[in-house]
């Protein structure tokens, strides 16, 4: 048995960390590299970063000179360690390290011969366009940062992994500067406002399809970039000053200019995947009729009281202020609801709790004008704005055992 468990002695001199790390749902979406290798955006993005009490990815890396090779475990599987953009993360992480030993000596520098396991879990689904990769390495860079007592900002390593975990490193409302250098230096990320800065904003992420997206984020971006004519327009025309915009909405607090920036962004980005050739699809039917059920609701009330935005799948997440989710989800369960009796709605609702429920209006209902479509949304998270990453103290709630070891496995 290759792990050799059974046969292994216990370990000696094991540092050991357990991070988590919050998904972040950009508002100004990242599409596009100008760098594959460094991962240097065509423009600049903008991102809430999601509360880590519904969502996040937990990470556990041990260092000891007694383990034989660098292992990673991911969701109960072991992964292949040499995946380029995770070595990438790793080499940089030893890098700073080593140019840190002088002032580091005692605590990392006996640290850099040894190698390292790694156990990382996310509590969402992966891969489905939930920004499961952005919360992952955000959480494993953020980890190994700590076990090597790196200080200050690491964005610039997280970027390497996944562009938006980049994002992801920071609580509350973050962008992504672009940067202009040709080595990556300039291209991080800044935090805009932190979560308590507008503590009535709410977010409802409908999950519509959990299962792997068809085209992955990368090749979608690779293939978008050398073949859509709108995305090079959108980065060099659109994208610069809706990116200030959404920025001074976020600071006034702004909901109407918020919500119109987001969904005509979200729009966008998904005009630049359908003017790829051949053409990506990431939205479905489902996901339109949340688009129009939005819009119906908006023009009902007269004003923006919901926003919706989509990644690269079909899930959508919807900005809206706390005292509209009553009336929100009221729609929500009534036009997509549970597929299955045995679905309750407590496991249909989850997270923030829904107090004040309500009933679906009648004129309400009959503005939005569609026929239910039970099953179609599987459920939904409410959640608010969050956190950045956070190390976790208890050795209870770490992934791997005090031999360093994944404590669970497939």
């Amino acid at each position: 048995m290759e792990n050799g468990r059974a046969n292994m002695k216990p370990v000696t001199g094991i540092s050991q960390v357990t991070c988590t790390a919050p998904v972040n749902i950009a508002v100004i979406k990242y599409w596009g590299k100008r760098d594959e290798q460094l991962v240097l955006p065509i423009n600049p993005s903008l991102s809430v970063t999601l509360s880590q009490d519904q969502l996040c990815a937990r990470t556990t890396v041990a260092a000891s000179a007694d383990f034989k090779r660098d292992r990673i475990w991911l969701n109960g599987e072991e992964q292949p360690v040499d995946a380029p953009r995770l070595q990438k993360c790793l080499g940089e992480i030893r890098r700073l390290a080593r140019k840190r030993k002088h002032e580091n000596r005692e605590r990392a520098g006996d640290l850099l011969g040894s190698c390292i396991h790694v156990c990382s879990e996310n509590n969402f689904p992966t891969a489905a366009g939930l920004a499961s990769s952005a919360a992952g390495y955000a959480c494993l860079v953020h980890s190994l940062a700590k076990l090597f007592h790196i200080d200050g900002d690491v964005s610039h390593i997280a970027r390497q992994g996944s562009g938006s975990a980049c994002r992801s490193m920071y609580g509350g409302f973050v962008e992504w500067t672009m940067g202009r250098l040709e080595d990556g230096s300039d291209s991080v990320a800044r935090q805009v406002a932190p979560a308590e800065h507008w503590p009535e904003l709410r977010v409802l992420v409908a999950v519509v399809n959990a299962g792997k997206k068809a085209v992955g984020s990368t090749e979608g971006m690779q293939t978008t970039v050398k073949t859509s004519a709108l995305v090079k327009y959108r980065a060099e025309h659109v994208v610069p000053s809706r990116q200030e915009d959404m920025r001074q909405a976020i600071l006034d607090r702004d909901f109407q200019t918020f919500g119109e920036i987001t969904m005509k962004d979200s729009n966008q980005f998904h005009a630049t995947c359908l003017d790829t050739y051949p053409p990506i699809f990431y939205l479905n039917e489902t996901s339109k009729h949340i688009i129009h059920l939005v819009h119906m609701y908006n023009r009902h009330h007269g004003k923006i009281k919901a926003a919706y935005t989509f990644d690269a799948g079909p899930n959508a997440v919807l900005y809206l202020l706390q005292d509209d989710v009553p009336e929100v989800l009221a729609l929500l369960r009534h036009f997509f609801p549970p597929g299955s009796t045995n679905n309750s709605d407590r496991e249909f609702v989850q997270g923030l709790p829904d107090v004040n429920r309500k009933d679906l209006p009648a004129d309400l209902q009959n503005t939005v004008g569609l026929e239910p479509s039970p099953g179609s949304i599987q459920y939904i998270i409410h959640t608010r704005a969050g956190q950045g990453p956070q190390v976790l103290t208890d050795p209870q709630q770490a992934l791997l055992d005090e031999n360093g070891w994944p404590k669970k496995q497939n």
